[in-house]
């Protein structure tokens, strides 16, 4: 039983036999991180010639020596050896000047329904294993810490089909999409050329929320490591036809409403289509302030496609997984995010893709989260990841250089 560091294509081939792994732990991950002059190396626990256990394992310089970091792995084939995984990659660290190694497991620490009521036990022991040899915990955590969730929503989309996609949404989801549909959203995938067009989008969203955005040449990397396994989606719509639509819309409202007043002419006592044609005059009137609003969005943008939101999607064999997005609150009323991701997991189920990520939300179920409310629309179940680990090589090291900079206020 030895660590020994794969080739690329060794590690390629590890992944393609394994149902579990997140993109973090990807050969275009690795070329991501390289490209962002950290050291990349794709360890391996291996016994008879086999991988037990496998990932990334990168390293930045810091102050006295190497930050080295596995983030959301390792990937696991066999969990006997796990342990023994830690074990020499702790060795490993110590023996190659590391300061400090972190270490995010992947492993699901616990699920909940979607409404963040438990349905399986705490697995206790995960945490165990880790601080038993030496890891300290940062405790199981809500909200973002580090900038990194550590609860994710989630979609089994394994026995799901084109037809049926809709109608696995919620109760409040179905007619919020139906809705979405009707204002004629183009959906583009991004060349590389056009990707400030999405960095404009995340950028505004950015500085609303208060976080801190991918630099532009952040996103160009990415495309240029993920290439096909990554889609940079747009949703725009055109005023024009936007308004266009709306007429044909008022229009066949319109005739409905001929042919009830018909009705009603022959039994004008009838309940049923007196409803139905108080229904479909509220229905027209509303079409009016519509196309009022759109005549306005036509004089103030013309007749040129306008973005409303933007979203980055990842595909692996077991997953597609919602990393980035953004939209512009002008144009909420369109609901664009919505429109992205009934994409994104119509394309999942093209790819045969069985599991759909939206990644983070807060863990915090008393109705504040708004990004759990968007998420709720859809149908899913929340799984929640430990968090961090941290191990120090040369403790009494680490201590002290953390001292001195405290000192200095660095």
């Amino acid at each position: 039983m030895t660590l020994k560091q794969l080739t690329p294509e060794e590690y390629v081939d590890f992944l393609q036999h394994q149902k579990d792994y997140s993109f973090l732990q990807t050969d275009e991950m690795a070329n991501l991180l390289s490209k962002k002059g950290m050291t990349v190396r794709p360890m391996a626990l291996v016994t008879d010639n086999q991988v037990k256990v496998a990932g990334l394992l990168y390293s930045m310089p810091m102050t006295g020596g190497l930050h080295m970091e596995i983030n959301s792995g390792p990937v696991i084939a066999d969990e006997t050896y796990l342990t023994d995984f830690y074990k020499e990659i702790q060795n490993f660290a110590k023996k190659n000047g590391a300061l400090q190694l972190i270490i995010k497991p992947y492993q699901t620490y616990q699920t909940f329904d979607g409404q963040g009521q438990p349905i399986t036990p705490e697995r206790k022991e995960l945490i165990e294993q880790l601080t038993q040899l030496g890891f300290h915990f940062d405790g199981l955590q809500t909200g973002y810490p580090g900038g990194e969730p550590d609860w994710h929503f989630v979609k089994d989309l394994s026995n799901l089909t084109q037809d049926s996609l809709i109608s696995s949404f919620s109760k409040k989801g179905r007619p919020l999409v139906k809705k979405t549909n009707s204002f004629g959203i183009k959906i583009q995938a991004l060349e590389r050329h056009e990707l400030e067009r999405f960095s404009k989008i995340t950028s505004a969203t950015s500085d609303r929320r208060e976080y801190q955005d991918k630099p532009l040449n952040y996103y160009e990397d990415f495309y240029d490591s993920f290439g096909d396994k990554a889609d940079f989606l747009m949703a725009s719509i055109n005023f024009q036809d936007y308004h266009d639509n709306l007429l044909a819309g008022q229009a066949s409202l319109q005739e409905k409403l001929t042919l009830i007043q018909a009705d009603l002419d022959k039994i004008p006592n009838s309940r049923k289509k007196q409803n139905e044609h108080r229904e479909i005059s509220s229905q027209i009137e509303t079409f009016e302030v519509r196309l009022a609003e759109a005549k306005n969005w036509m004089t103030q943008y013309g007749t040129e496609d306008i973005d409303l939101a933007a979203s980055l999607f990842i595909y692996t064999p077991q997953e597609m997984v919602y990393l980035f997005s953004g939209s512009l609150t002008e144009f909420n009323k369109f609901y664009a995010p919505v429109a992205l991701q009934e994409y994104a997991m119509r394309k999942a189920l093209e790819l045969n893709i069985p599991f759909y990520n939206f990644l983070g939300i807060q863990g915090v179920f008393d109705g504040t989260d708004g990004v759990l409310r968007f998420k709720q629309n859809f149908n899913g179940y929340i799984v929640r990841k430990m968090g961090t680990f941290r191990y120090y090589p040369n403790p009494l090291k680490f201590k002290l250089l953390h001292t001195i900079k405290k000192i200095l206020g660095r």
